[in-house]
């Protein structure tokens, strides 16, 4: 595809450690060492808790090659109150910084941010612009399920902002063929939606020599603690029923809305917290792990996808997913042979998985390998930038003259 100008508007970015913040950095130099120019809008970092200090104006920077707008936010995450009104004065710095920004030949949306789809729309109906929406949660079912949001005013407006944003948008990425079916079940034509998988964001790198490689079996899970990861019911299950992994130490990395709800949780030294590392005590704990925990919150419906679980296969660490069996998480470990899937329903067959699995070093190996060479063909940074260029040349074929539409 011929040089494009490609402006991101993602409400996470770089320096930000976990969830999107990582994916959009791993986007913009995909789509950059592809030849095109790429600006990122972004909020000021803040995920996933507040240690970047604040700002109240905009601010430019450069980051990896990038160039980065920064708008201003009034962050808060700990009640329904606090989260409406730190997406509410993101969407209004991103209105407020329409005038300052440069008009590309195409402009993606990352959501999360929800709110901010409204200034995207405006701003791509007056400059005639194509617009890609990407998808990284299904808003506003995730709200309703963690019941961030119940039903009344502000469901029925996110509802009409969900339909009126699937409607304008010229394509719709999302990570997954449930998040697919899901919008084709409200109506989404299907020729507009584009299903293009997470890669891995992290590149293992070689065991430092403070790697502990004593033979005690270690449990990892890493990232944002929400209310969606259901972490809290898994520590209680794996210590109220310890038997066959008395040894197994369970390490849980990151921080997040409901990291105390977890703490509460832990009666014993068999599981710690040890909050948001840096990158070089975060590597030293993937290569420290046996298994791999991700976990999700079994609602009914899919509504996000952990990219944790494709760096964890990247490491060649096997996954143990609480998950929803029929979902797309468990599907990508059954495929992949990768791993062992519990229903998140059932916290109670959690301790005992990890029993059966460690009593089997032999299995775990085997299942670390597999899940090294399914990442290795299936999570590539490379080809997951190459499918967004295809998406975006037709995005921006359709603007030039002569171009499809």
């Amino acid at each position: 595809m011929p040089r494009v100008r490609i402006q991101l508007w993602s409400y996470n970015y770089d320096p930000e450690p976990t969830g999107i913040g990582p994916m959009s950095r791993v986007w913009a130099d995909g789509l950059r060492d592809l030849g095109h120019d790429v600006d990122v809008v972004a909020a000021h970092p803040h995920y996933p808790v507040p240690i970047w200090g604040r700002r109240i104006l905009p601010y430019r920077e450069t980051r990896g090659g990038t160039r980065v707008l920064r708008l201003p936010l009034w962050v808060g995450r700990a009640t329904s109150t606090e989260r409406y009104r730190q997406e509410l004065t993101y969407m209004a710095a991103q209105f407020a910084a329409l005038p300052i920004l440069r008009s590309p030949d195409v402009l993606v949306s990352g959501s999360p941010s929800f709110p901010a789809l409204l200034p995207a729309m405006v701003n791509t109906r007056i400059r005639r612009v194509p617009w890609v929406l990407w998808l990284h949660d299904i808003l506003p079912d995730a709200a309703t399920a963690t019941g961030l949001v119940d039903e009344g005013l502000v469901l029925k407006a996110s509802r009409w902002l969900e339909r009126t944003a699937y409607a304008a948008a010229g394509a719709i990425v999302v990570p997954s063929t449930p998040f697919a079916e899901n919008l084709r079940g409200k109506g989404v034509p299907a020729d507009k939606i584009r299903v293009i998988g997470y890669p891995a964001t992290r590149a293992p790198q070689p065991a430092g020599a403070g790697v502990d490689r004593s033979p005690t079996p270690r449990l990892l899970t890493m990232g944002n603690i929400g209310h969606s990861q259901g972490l809290a019911t898994l520590v209680r299950a794996f210590e109220a029923n310890p038997a066959g992994c008395e040894s197994v130490r369970f390490v849980i990395t990151g921080e997040g809305v409901a990291a105390a709800d977890v703490r509460a949780e832990i009666r014993s030294g068999r599981v710690e917290m040890v909050g948001l590392l840096d990158d070089e005590h975060l590597e030293a704990e993937l290569h420290r792990a046996t298994i791999a925990v991700v976990s999700q919150n079994h609602t009914g419906g899919e509504f996000n996808i952990p990219s944790k679980m494709m760096n964890f296969m990247a490491y060649g660490l096997p996954v143990l997913a609480a998950v929803d069996p029929r979902g797309e998480v468990a599907r990508i470990v059954d495929r992949s042979r990768a791993g062992w899937v519990v229903d998140s329903r059932r916290p109670e067959s959690f301790p005992a998985a990890v029993a059966k699995a460690i009593a089997d070093p032999a299995e775990i190996a085997r299942r670390g390998l597999a899940a090294e060479i399914y990442a290795r063909d299936n999570f590539s940074r490379a080809a997951f930038a190459r499918r967004f260029d295809e998406v975006l040349g037709e995005a921006a074929g359709a603007r030039r003259p002569g171009g499809p539409g």
